[in-house]
């Protein structure tokens, strides 16, 4: 049997991070970790294929080779998931479609013929059995979440690791939180199901031995939702890497509540984990109450952001405005937080309602929805009426992305970020990739922009932090991407 498994094209957003990517020469942020791992859970004897179109072209004679085309895509891949679907009907090719955008649709469409809705590892049995049968149905639906102890090591030989800046690995799925605007519940739900340890080992060390040596995002919903299992894994990461000597480095997603745990951070920090993306929404206390964010709430944000930097942590953040208790100064509120946070990555995004949270339900009881969200947070449109007037809040949110990531701003916020952060754990490698993305940089940010008297004088700043300096300058070139992007909203 030959199968080819596409993962769609991402458009320029926030995360597609395409401006960054390239000055490193690489072609794309992550690898598709989902079809490596569904690869891995079919037969050994099949003939795989797998086209990241991120990295490569679709062509033709790709899908005429297959028999199935398996395609995976999250809502914010819809259009190019529906380019590939029309080629295989051109072709007629059978297509199976899998991931959150399709385990979200109510039926299958003449389109999208065939859905896989929910976690794969307790259907593929069935689906494999009715591939070789050419007897597909409309509709495999799990009925339950899974044992994660039974997935797979992902399929790495079926990609070119090195066109990628960032590998995946997931320990767990599921949170124990349930934001009201957060679909996390509704497709992994909130108890959190993890990997063991060995298992999360076994997948780092088939990286290591594939010559993988750089960064590797453990992907989970909420990496801490399962504290004593967390700690378990991290000791075992501290002894592999005492073991191999790897020089691999760890970024992941947390909820804010990881800074009442020091031991915890300890061992992160330890294991080589050097940035956490968390999730903090807005400085109104009366929106973090409406949606639900109790882990923010009676804490001093600001402050627990800058805990974690000088424990060895970088802060991502993720923000929002549009939520329905949000004043009008909204936008100079959060402005003023991100910039005393020194939070460098900050993704502020407006408010959508994500098919089947609580937010969806609500809004559509209250006769409020307007259309289905796009999945796109970081484009200036919204999929419902909101409070505030709507002009005025998409026209408030350009304007805060375009200030946060004007040259002047985002150096001032990442001199910040200097005077909280200190290096601590492994040093992470460098590469021949870091030496030509620092020299792109210094042609790009400290030449041709527009923005390099700003470049420089934080270059100066940051050149006297050497421990720090390779995270100052990530940054900066991160920060170049998004001022793009919010240039284009």
């Amino acid at each position: 049997m030959k199968v080819l498994l596409i993962y769609p094209e991402f458009p320029t957003t926030f995360w597609s991070l395409k401006h960054a990517v390239r000055f490193a020469a690489r072609r794309a942020l992550l690898p598709p970790l989902g079809l490596l791992t569904v690869a891995a859970l079919l037969p050994k004897e099949w003939d795989l294929r797998l086209v990241d179109l991120n990295v490569h072209s679709l062509q033709d004679e790709d899908l005429e080779w297959a028999d199935y085309v398996l395609l995976s895509a999250m809502l914010i891949q819809r259009a190019s998931a529906e380019e590939v679907a029309r080629r295989c009907q051109r072709l007629g090719k059978p297509l199976i479609c899998g991931g959150p955008m399709f385990s979200a649709m109510n039926q299958p469409t003449d389109l999208f013929p065939h859905l896989v809705q929910g976690e794969a590892e307790e259907l593929m049995p069935t689906l494999i059995q009715d591939m070789r049968q050419h007897r597909l149905r409309p509709i495999y639906k799990a009925n339950r979440f899974p044992d994660m102890t039974h997935s797979p090591i992902p399929r790495w030989d079926l990609i070119d690791l090195h066109q990628y800046t960032t590998m995946a690995v997931q320990f767990s799925r599921g949170c124990p939180f349930d934001c009201e605007f957060c679909d996390i519940t509704v497709l992994n739900g909130r108890i959190p199901r993890t990997k063991t340890p060995q298992q999360v080992i076994a997948e780092l060390e088939a990286l290591r031995q594939a010559g993988w040596d750089s960064t590797v995002f453990l992907v989970d919903d909420n990496f801490i939702g399962n504290q004593k299992k967390v700690k378990e894994l991290l000791r075992e990461i501290i002894a592999w890497r005492n073991r191999t000597k790897t020089h691999i480095t760890f970024l992941t997603e947390a909820s804010l509540n990881l800074v009442d745990h020091p031991e915890l951070i300890e061992l992160m920090v330890e294991a080589g984990f050097k940035r956490v993306f968390v999730g903090i929404e807005t400085p109104n206390p009366d929106s973090l109450k409406e949606c639900g964010k109790v882990q923010n709430r009676r804490r001093n944000m600001l402050e627990a952001v800058h805990k974690l930097q000088e424990s060895g942590l970088e802060v991502m953040g993720g923000f929002i405005v549009g939520f329905d208790h949000d004043p009008p100064d909204i936008f100079e509120r959060q402005l003023q937080f991100i910039q005393s946070s020194g939070i460098g990555t900050a993704m502020v995004g407006l408010l959508t309602a994500l098919p089947n949270t609580r937010l969806y339900r609500r809004l559509a009881q209250e006769g409020r929805l307007l259309r289905e969200s796009s999945g796109n947070n970081t484009e200036a449109s919204l999929n419902f009426i909101p409070k505030l007037d709507p002009d005025f809040l998409i026209n408030g949110y350009r304007e805060l992305m375009r200030k946060l990531y004007e040259p002047n701003t985002l150096y001032e916020r990442l001199l910040t970020f200097l005077k909280h952060y200190r290096h601590r754990g492994p040093k992470s490698k460098l590469t021949s990739w870091d030496i030509k993305a620092f020299f792109r940089a210094l042609w790009v940010l400290g030449v041709i922009d527009r923005g390099r008297k700003a470049f420089w004088k934080f270059f100066l700043h940051a050149i006297r932090r050497p421990r720090e300096f390779a995270q100052a300058i990530t940054q900066a070139i991160m920060g170049y991407h998004y001022r793009k992007v919010a240039e284009s909203l």
